[in-house]
């Protein structure tokens, strides 16, 4: 039932304010901005500061007609173009680029084809660029639009896609710098690709790519993560009139040495000698670095992996190392002459540094990184050198962080002599010092720590914009956020130089950290990134020097007296003025940045400051008081030593970045209350007056419908260890329709005598309402029996995650009950945690039984135990030979925990102990094992377990298939279980669709029947011929559907399959490529867990 809120009356009055302090205010709009700030378009240009994101939406905007934009939330690709847009700023034609921000979806982008290839679009607009501005992320869904593009190119405008390089890593939620989609992607549709290596030469080749687009569709990619994001000073920007000028005089030069019968190879390196020649540039398609005549070379790919193997191979080559490094900076086309002339001839070994998707891809031998390919063909071809040299495929990770500590590992792997000694270095610089990438008399580096909510989290943002005040100095600031640590950490590095910088790593070496939390220090090593003799500066109100050892880790006492560094402690609270308006706090604390950090030149920067936000007199009054608030503090010698019974902790130097902005924290958990039989009553019985709405599952965001078991039946044998079993509902008047491969959505309740059991112990009464606003709306109000919520949507007897720990540990009376929690919930309550979640298998029931201090009311509890979810089958009936009903099949999940306690999954639970005509809520869940197009094409299938449940629905339909007359492809089905005599399920079903000519070929394995295990792969590899001609010859579909650790085994054998085929057809063939291309037409599909 629904309960729909009366209307309020209005905002009760507040409290008048007085007038506002005539301060500057900072305000940071976005971190893909300079400084967080948004600049007019007509401000870029020349000597200034800029992120290689403004700088790419700058050319973007200025030579477009129209945009179309791709950005994921708080990924602001697109946040500089839309203000332009809004403001009406003109591009170099002299009217405003349109620009459409369009959803991530399939079929996105195919508004572009139709803007371009509309009967109303201005002919003479056609050689005008159309641009995207996407993330790797989105590549999937621009597939289809640019296919078809690349096919009209020859009609189409100028097109080029500008993609930063970040994605969310499969399986976490950290943020990673995606290349492999895009090198997959331009490989798989042909278009053209180049790379920018660092913001100083984003603008630059934005430009180029515009420019190659009158050849080829271009896409140019950039690091979203780090260097995109990066503020730094370009010394030579071009304005949008300089922009414009350039293109139509390179376009000019180049047209006239183009010609068409001209290979793209050729006319791509005359239009980059006609770019060269206008901008007196030296770029090349390839670009070498290091020594004269190496002994081994790295090929790197993507912004930092490039910038780094180049400044640390020049850095290492100084040292004498043989040592050399490629990047690549137009990848597609891949001009084999170009790169094997810049290929030293004393060369002996090569290592690709390939990034790949998968952990299982970087020790699989038989997958190669895309780059591997191109080096190892234009290797091996050429007859350039008289022994070919070894070619090392170095495959990373998307989550890699490279360093120049890392990127001088991956050289070691190619050469033979050490090239930096980490044994032998300072442990304050981990071998850096031997790579010289900075110089650390002209380098000033400061890295402040800090949880997003703080007041002050840009004050490191304002510090480094006053900082860029002095033209002659050159400032580099990049802020990234950790959103799943103490709420949200944000950290932010600056560093100042005399010379250019291009440190594309966070600072590891900083003269000045600060740190704003104290929490912050039990999860972080924070002095790992302090230089010798550096300074640390924390923040800490109202603490006594004498009590302050009691407050900071005893590691980071130790590691700071090792450092010999110097320890401040900022307390704002204690200057009046800041202890009466706390928003001058931040303030204050810019200044302690200046005294602490630069005191020789306060004078001047607080009056750069005063520029930036505030006012000089608020200022200079503040920094009167400073130094009641900053306080140095003398580090004990015995802080050098850790205690005997202390054990040293491995803790992180770096945030794992989650995000580009802090998470919202502003929409609280919507309240709950605990109110009586009458709200209920009220609702129904004047249901217009409180829009009362009755529905099945209105907690639940799908369409629910109300199915009765029919049938409940074993089919494992009683005295058999696995019970799994067959269940099938009556649909009745349910309405409920399924397709083939569709899965079956299981609302669960939880077990009867549990619940009773959980209301008696934690003494609520089952009959009293609780009242829960919708998450999806908060003006809808959900009303439950304490006993309903218990039963169906609380997951009360589900294993709690970290986050309870830390919320029930607010509600705990006895201190030590209170600690424990905190400590449970806390990165040093990891192990702990882990043993409860795994091997006790503690539920949210068992804790509160375990604190009972820390006893939240019903309502709370509806607020912090996480909702059930739904349990997902795949159905084992197809719909055309069973209309009024869907079938089930599966396994009961259960398991005795060490407390001698017999547990069990809780769906499966639920359904096994359901009777005939017990009703069930039930929705569908697509899925992506669908029947090929036609019922010609054969079906390989293989299912392990209870994984056969789809294929009895795929052999039901193609048996329907041939009762209609219809001919109907082969059916290869495989199957896999321990023993024949108790898991043949379904076995009887099997035979009679063999001996009907359904199934084609039926491939048992049963692992345990005989002394030597046979699995589903080896019967596999018994019908190789079979599956050759099904498979490959006659196009079918390949299924595997149950547990995830045969994958690899079942591909080898498909793998095998197309090689042996490619041989037998005189063909070469990738078996891996071949796997990938099956799989994007939906002829290689897996269904595991």
């Amino acid at each position: 039932m629904f309960l729909q809120q009366a209307e309020s009356a209005g905002p009760a009055q507040g409290p008048v304010q007085g007038p506002k302090r005539p301060l500057k205010e900072f305000v940071q709009e976005s971190s893909s901005l300079p400084f967080g700030q948004n600049i007019p378009l007509s401000s870029i240009c020349g000597p200034t500061y800029v992120t290689a994101q403004s700088l790419i939406q700058q050319v973007a905007y200025s030579l477009s007609d129209r945009l179309w934009t791709f950005s994921p939330a708080t990924f602001d690709l697109d946040v500089a173009v839309k203000s332009w847009f809004r403001n009406g700023t003109q591009n170099a034609y002299g009217y405003p680029t349109t620009v459409e921000s369009m959803q991530i979806r399939n079929g996105a982008a195919s508004i572009a084809l139709g803007y371009m290839f509309s009967m109303d679009f201005d002919l003479e607009k056609r050689h005008i660029p159309q641009t995207i501005l996407a993330s790797s992320s989105s590549l999937p869904y621009l597939h289809s639009a640019l296919d078809q593009l690349s096919l009209l190119y020859s009609v189409a405008n100028p097109f080029v896609a500008h993609i930063a390089a970040v994605d969310f890593a499969g399986g976490s939620s950290s943020l990673v710098t995606d290349y492999v989609s895009t090198l997959t992607f331009v490989e798989d549709l042909g278009l053209g690709l180049i790379a920018s290596f660092s913001a100083y030469e984003a603008q630059h080749m934005a430009l180029f790519a515009t420019l190659l687009a009158d050849i080829a569709p271009m896409i140019h990619v950039y690091d979203g993560v780090a260097v995109g994001r990066e503020t730094t000073r370009v010394i030579d920007v071009l304005d949008q009139a300089g922009l414009y000028n350039n293109y139509k005089s390179i376009q000019q030069e180049a047209s006239g040495s183009q010609h068409k019968s001209a290979s793209l190879e050729i006319n791509v390196r005359r239009l980059l000698s006609a770019f060269n020649g206008e901008l007196g540039t030296d770029y090349g398609l390839f670009e070498y670095h290091g020594h004269a005549s190496p002994d081994a070379v790295l090929i790197t790919f993507g912004s930092v992996e490039s910038s780094l193997g180049a400044l640390v191979a020049s850095s290492l080559e100084k040292n004498g190392s043989r040592i050399g490094v490629i990047n690549i900076r137009v990848y597609r086309p891949f001009v084999e002459e170009e790169f094997l002339r810049l290929l030293p001839s004393s060369t002996k070994t090569i290592g690709v540094l390939g990034q790949v998707t998968d952990s299982v891809d970087v020790i699989d031998r038989t997958v190669n990184s895309v780059l591997y390919g191109d080096v190892v063909a234009a290797v091996t071809f050429s007859d350039a050198f008289p022994t070919p040299p070894t070619v090392m495929d170095i495959k990373y990770l998307r989550e890699e962080v490279w360093t120049p500590v890392s990127i001088a590992a991956a050289f070691q792997l190619i050469l033979e002599k050490p090239v930096i000694h980490l044994d032998e270095a300072p442990k304050t610089t981990q071998g850096i010092d031997d790579l010289q990438l900075l110089d650390p008399s002209n380098t000033q580096q400061y890295t402040f720590w800090d949880i997003d909510t703080s007041t002050s989290a840009n004050a490191p943002l304002i510090f480094g914009a006053a900082l860029a005040k002095d033209s002659s100095s050159n400032v580099t600031t990049r802020s990234r956020h950790d959103n799943l640590v103490q709420g949200g950490v944000i950290r932010t590095d600056v560093r100042k130089s005399k010379q250019t910088v291009n440190a594309p790593y966070s600072i590891d070496a900083a003269s000045l950290v600060y740190v704003g939390e104290p929490k912050l220090l039990e999860v972080f090593d924070v002095v790992k990134g302090l230089r010798t003799g550096g300074k640390i500066v924390l923040k800490l109100s109202g603490v006594k020097d004498d009590d302050l050892e009691k407050r900071l880790p005893e590691e980071f006492r130790t590691a700071l007296s090792a450092r010999n560094a110097e320890l401040f402690i900022f307390d704002p609270e204690a200057v009046e003025l800041v202890s009466n308006d706390p928003a001058l706090g931040n303030y204050l604390l810019q200044l302690a940045f200046l005294r602490s950090g630069l005191p020789n030149l306060e004078k001047i920067g607080l009056e750069k400051l005063a520029s930036i936000n505030a006012s000089s007199d608020m200022l200079n009054e503040l920094a009167n008081h400073l130094e009641n608030a900053l306080r140095k503090i003398e580090v004990p010698q015995n802080w050098n030593v850790l205690q005997p019974a202390s054990e040293a902790r491995s803790l992180p130097s770096d945030i794992q970045i989650n995000d580009f902005a802090a998470f919202d924290k502003s929409e609280d958990q919507p309240p709950t209350y605990l109110k009586d039989w009458k709200t209920a009553a009220k609702g129904l019985a004047f249901k217009e007056a409180y829009g009362t709405k009755t529905a099945l599952r209105p907690d639940l965001g799908v369409e629910t419908h109300t199915v009765h078991v029919k049938e409940n039946r074993r089919l494992t044998p009683l005295t058999y260890d696995r019970n799994i079993f067959h269940i099938e509902f009556d649909l009745g008047n349910s309405g409920l329709k399924y397709e083939i491969g569709e899965a079956l959505g299981i609302h669960a309740e939880n077990d009867e005598v549990q619940v009773e059991e959980f209301i008696k112990f934690y003494k609520v009464e089952p009959e009293e309402i609780v009242e829960v606003p919708s998450r999806e709306d908060p003006s809808v109000l959900e009303n439950r029996t304490v006993w309903q919520a218990l039963m169906q949507n609380i997951d009360i007897f589900g294993r709690p995650p970290k986050r309870f720990y830390e919320a029930l540990a607010e509600y705990a009376d006895n201190p030590d009950e209170k600690h424990q929690l905190q400590a449970l919930g806390s990165p040093e309550g990891a192990t702990e945690f882990k043993r409860r979640a795994e091997v006790d298998t503690v539920t949210y029931a068992d804790i509160l039984l375990e604190f009972p201090s820390a006893h939240p009311g019903i309502h709370d509890v509806v607020r912090i135990v996480n909702p059930m979810k739904r349990r997902e089958y795949s159905i084992a009936s197809c719909q055309k030979v069973t209309p009024n009903s869907v079938a089930l099949m599966i396994v009961v999940v259960g398991w005795v925990d060490p407390k001698g306690r017999d547990r069990f999954g809780q769906a499966t639970r639920f359904l096994n102990k359901l009777r005939v005509g017990a009703p069930v809520t039930v929705s569908i869940k697509p899925s992506v094992m669908k029947l090929p197009p036609k019922s010609t094409q054969p079906l390989i299938m293989a299912g392990l377990g209870t994984g056969l449940a789809p294929f009895r629905a795929f052999v039901q339909h193609r048996a329907w298939e041939k009762a209609q007359g219809k001919e109907i492809g082969s059916v290869l089905l495989y199957m896999g279980s321990r023993h024949q005599r108790e898991e043949y399920c379904y076995g009887e079903e099997w035979e009679a669709y063999q001996d009907a000519g359904v199934i084609t070929l039926l491939g048992r394995a049963f692992s345990r029947d005989q002394p030597q295990k046979i699995y589903i792969q080896d019967r596999m590899r018994q019908t190789m011929d079979d599956i050759i001609q099904a498979y490959l010859k006659e196009e079918g579909a390949f299924y595997l559907c149950g547990p995830t650790w045969p994958v690899p085994d079942v591909t080898n054998v498909l793998e095998d399959a197309i090689a042996q085929d490619a041989k037998a057809l005189g063909k070469k063939t990738d078996p891996h490529k071949e796997i990938e291309r099956l799989k994007d037409q939906l002829r290689y599909v897996l269904e595991v867990y």
